[in-house]
Formats: structure tokens, sequence, C-alpha cells
């Protein structure tokens, strides 16, 4: 008799990229991004940080500042574009993106313009922003499927 208590397709996903935000440098927001095509098979991930070539230690990571080129905002590269861009695959057209935090305006582009069809979202916590609620109008206009992750009681202890 086969094991019934393992997870489900959304659990493991989201739990792929709940393990790539803790990547992330960020003192404040780590977010993490697992992009799946059709077949489940993972053909990207990424989570929030520098470029590439920038070094972590020499960036700023402060949310405000005198002059917003002493924040992080200018620089770092959001986990849906970060796993945008390193994908494995030719092709994100009709994938689903795993993303532990609702996707912002300018991420929503790069999704839209990707091909991805379905966004599976942890947390809104910037629910009502502009960025979010033009996000949503853009996901709308574009027939992107966009869902809240259902939470589940399952718990998942890693030990490394």
């Amino acid at each position: 008799m086969k094991r019934t208590d393992y997870i489900s397709w959304d659990e493991y996903f989201m739990g792929v990229a709940m393990l790539s935000a803790e990547r992330s440098k960020d003192n404040s927001t780590q977010v993490g991004a697992c992009i799946v095509n059709d077949e489940k098979k993972i053909v990207a991930v990424g989570y929030n940080g520098m470029p590439r070539g920038c070094d972590d230690d020499e960036m700023p990571w402060e949310r405000s500042a005198e002059s917003s080129l002493d924040t992080k905002y200018p620089f770092v590269c959001h986990a849906e574009l970060n796993a945008i861009l390193n994908r494995n695959a030719a092709s994100l057209n009709g994938c689903t993106l795993y993303v532990t935090l609702f996707p912002c305006n300018e991420c929503a582009k790069a999704i839209i313009q990707s091909g991805i069809k379905r966004v599976v979202y942890y947390d809104n916590k910037y629910a009502g922003s502009e960025s979010v609620t033009a996000s949503e109008f853009m996901f709308r206009k574009c027939g992107i499927k966009v869902e809240e992750y259902q939470k589940s009681d399952k718990k998942i202890t890693l030990s490394m």
C-alpha cells in the first residue's frame, strides 16, 4: 500500500519557492519563486537579490535613506524576475509561477511577457497598494490565472 501523507504538487512547489527565499540577503523581506511547466517539472527558481556581479557586501540593503540610491530599491532584482531570467528552458509559455509574495507591477509585466499563465502566491502583504492593484489589473486583462496558495497544517522541517 502506498503512503497517503505525501505533500501535494502545490505544497512541493511552494516549498521550493520558500526554500529559495532563504538565499536572499535582504534583511527585511525574503522572497522566493519557482516556475513549473505543465509536466510538473521545475524550469526556474529565483530569490530577491542583487544582480550578478554586484558584491552583496558593497550594495545598500536599507529600506529608507536620504537618497534612494542609498536604498536597495534601485538595485535589487526581484525573485520572479530572477527566475524568469535564469530559466533553464527555452520557453515559459503556459508555465505556473509559485511565489512567496504577490508580484509587483514591474514583475507582472515580465511574467506576462514571458508567457506564464498561472501565478500562485503565498502572501499579499501589500494588497491595495498601487503596485499590486496595477499587477492585478494587468493579470486580469491578459488572462493570467492568479490564486492564493491554500495553506495546510503540514509542517516540513529541514535540518542541514
